[in-house]
């Protein structure tokens, strides 16, 4: 992941290799021994096509490439282009888009597959961004290896009544198994990153009971953790609309948590999934 645009560094062979860039996030991962992990959870067919983000300068990339049917590399760093197409635009199952992860339309990137998997090594400013564009795209993306900050691993994890549980930790536990596959140490990294990094897989849900009106539903997660401190009947009453307005529709946040069967001095973090789709259903009939 990245410095100044521009900016590079001499390899031992006399080449140009690009820095990392801080306004990106990134941090490129040089420890073999943890690529070889990633390659080994990811486990790539010759029959399929993985879509790569973030490739930086290449250390998944050559793996990917010997065992997938089809790679498609998404890299939005335009300084690191010329390296990637140099070094692997010769091989007839690489594609790169210069693109960004967070506008890339997946699903159209990879026809004409109609479903693919993701591996990524995320820049950390813009990883949870990322995560929920993918799996907003679940339709097409069917299991994702991704390498994120181990704070955000562990938020995506969290279960009902840990501190960690938020938003995102409901949002990915409605569409996705998770399973934490493995930690890794900021050493493997250049520029060495503060923090340590986890890797995780998610695979997509086979069946979701969610409500039918899910944007509503997510309107009701997003008010409940409004501010963590507070009740889920105070986030409740602070919602802002037009949620407030259906709140109020279905006599009050009182009422709803009663008919919901939820206490009213609970916190948001200690509701487990079916609590919060009883709650929506509550406020959708």
């Amino acid at each position: 992941m990245t410095p100044r645009r521009g900016e590079a560094e001499k390899g031992g062979r006399g080449d140009i290799t690009p820095f990392a860039k801080k306004r990106f996030g990134q941090n490129f991962l040089i420890n073999e021994g943890i690529v070889n992990r990633i390659i080994d959870a990811l486990a790539p067919a010759a029959d399929e096509t993985i879509v790569e983000i973030g490739p930086g300068r290449g250390a998944l990339t050559k793996h990917l490439i010997e065992g997938a049917g089809r790679l498609i590399a998404v890299e939005f760093d335009r300084n690191l282009l010329p390296l990637l197409e140099a070094t692997f635009a010769s091989q007839p199952n690489f594609k790169l888009l210069a693109e960004d992860a967070l506008e890339v339309d997946f699903c159209e990137a990879i026809r004409p597959a109609t479903h693919a998997r993701v591996v990524a090594n995320l820049p950390y400013n813009i990883s949870t961004a990322i995560l929920q564009r993918l799996i907003n795209q679940r339709r097409c993306l069917t299991e994702m290896v991704l390498m994120l900050q181990r704070e955000v691993v562990e938020r995506i994890t969290a279960a009902p009544d840990s501190k960690e549980r938020g938003y995102l930790s409901v949002f990915v536990e409605a569409y996705c198994e998770t399973d934490k596959l493995f930690d890794v140490a900021p050493g493997s990294f250049r520029p060495v990153p503060k923090v340590w990094s986890s890797v995780v897989r998610l695979r997509n849900k086979p069946r979701r009971d969610l409500p039918s009106d899910e944007r509503l539903f997510w309107r009701l997660v997003s008010a409940g953790f409004a501010q963590k401190r507070k009740t889920i009947l105070n986030n409740l009453r602070s919602a802002q609309s037009p949620l407030v307005e259906i709140i109020k529709r279905h006599g009050g946040a009182s009422i709803i948590l009663c008919r919901a069967e939820i206490d009213l001095q609970r916190r948001a973090e200690t509701l487990t999934l079916d609590e919060w789709v009883r709650l929506a259903r509550t406020v959708s009939n």
